[in-house]
């Protein structure tokens, strides 16, 4: 794979169409991926879906694209998606295996939207095959970003970001020469918490986390976005993706979500992209790469905004940060222990056993102990990053009672 940000135009297949699969198609990203293939039918052509168990409604996007098939992860879910399907013409399958060998389908370009380590092992399938890969499921690179843009490199793949700020990023390094770049700045809105005192964020409830002031998300995202972790979960891959240095690497806190990235240059420019809070718009982009389409996304109209202001983020009271920062620079399989201890955390928090932040408590408290054992070697395969983070969640429901007993 060239390097993110000098990438070769690559035009679309002889006959103008371009084959896609959509891993994930019944999350938000595939669903706002599934709204654009809706209005351009003639441009793309739909192979495969998966989804991890709603059987009905992953029948209902695969007859509304016409995919040829359509796999569910859940073992239990295939009757129900084999009936749902019937008549259709639309082969269906279940299971982990299943949901590999569909990203293994021919395709020229591929959605990459599992959320969760469980969506390693079908995104390395499609880089392995060299495909063109949109990728929106964040563990691949912090759990085993150098394997994964390693392989890419290796057989030719090409990774396109599909997170807002990557994107943002991505598009503004085309307006210069990569040894021009002196940092790349990415943006967080810092959610439904920015102005909250240290003693309200301790008492703060699951409702009011999930009260994202810009974003509409799933629930790990928001919570996530609430804490900043989501900023330094997307740090960690953005060092992946562009080839970057932690000191090369700044968050800004920007409230308005206008402006979801900027990469500054030797000469003192600074080149930013804007556009409103709507995910649509970088899966517009890496959808049609290196083309652009009309997207549905509301316009941008700066005069309504009238505004952009930005702030330092506050590590004191959203640690979070600070300990994925930690993470990447410490290297290994250090991102991996901390992505995985986050999701047990976030889990515990919404489950009502685990105060705010004691996310942070249990996130810090799960790499201290993880470094102590020995648990950060580098994971050089999917097999080996899987196994870490198989670990780390054990240790981090280990040390669970102990954090949750803390004032923090």
């Amino acid at each position: 794979m060239t390097a993110l940000g000098r990438l070769p135009a690559q035009p679309l297949p002889a006959d103008g169409v371009r084959y896609i699969t959509i891993l994930g198609a019944t999350g938000s990203i595939g669903a706002s991926t599934v709204d654009l293939i809706k209005r351009e039918p003639e441009r793309y052509r739909v192979q495969a879906i998966s989804a991890k168990s709603n059987a009905a409604a992953l029948a209902q996007v695969a007859r509304d694209v016409g995919a040829r098939m359509a796999v569910v992860a859940d073992d239990d879910a295939y009757h129900d998606l084999k009936d749902a399907l019937s008549g259709s013409g639309i082969q269906a399958a279940a299971g982990a295996d299943a949901v590999v060998e569909a990203a293994e389908h021919p395709a020229d370009w591929v959605m990459a939207a599992i959320a969760g380590s469980v969506g390693l092992k079908p995104t390395l399938a499609a880089i392995e095959r060299g495909a063109t890969v949109a990728l929106a499921n964040k563990e691949c690179m912090v759990c085993a970003g150098a394997l994964f843009m390693r392989r890419a490199l290796q057989t030719g793949a090409t990774v396109l970001p599909v997170d807002s700020e990557h994107n943002a990023i991505f598009q503004a390094l085309t307006a210069g020469p990569r040894e021009g770049v002196r940092r790349v700045i990415l943006t967080a809105s810092g959610g439904p918490f920015r102005t909250w005192t240290h003693e309200q964020i301790r008492a703060a409830t699951p409702e009011q986390a999930l009260r994202h002031p810009n974003w509409s998300m799933g629930p790990k995202v928001t919570i996530d976005s609430a804490s900043l972790m989501n900023k330094g979960l997307e740090l960690i891959e953005a060092y992946h993706l562009f080839t970057l240095k932690p000191e090369e690497i700044d968050v800004l806190v920007h409230p308005q979500s206008v402006i979801h990235g900027m990469v500054e240059y030797t000469d003192g420019s600074v080149v930013a992209q804007l556009g409103a809070p709507d995910m649509r718009i970088p899966i517009a982009h890496c959808l049609a790469w290196p083309h652009r389409i009309d997207g549905p996304a509301p316009r941008l109209d700066l005069a309504q905004v009238r505004q952009l202001t930005f702030e330092e983020p506050d590590l004191v009271r959203f640690p979070a940060l600070g300990l994925a920062k930690r993470a990447m620079a410490r290297g290994g399989a250090a991102p991996t222990v901390l992505n995985a201890a986050d999701e047990v955390a976030v889990a515990e928090f919404l489950a009502g056993r685990l105060s705010f932040p004691a996310i942070a408590g249990l996130v810090e408290a799960t790499l201290d102990a993880a470094e102590a054992r020995g648990m950060l070697e580098e994971p050089t395969t999917v097999e080996m990053a899987l196994a870490v983070d198989h670990d780390a969640r054990l240790l981090a429901r280990a040390l669970l009672p102990e954090i949750a007993a803390k004032a923090f």
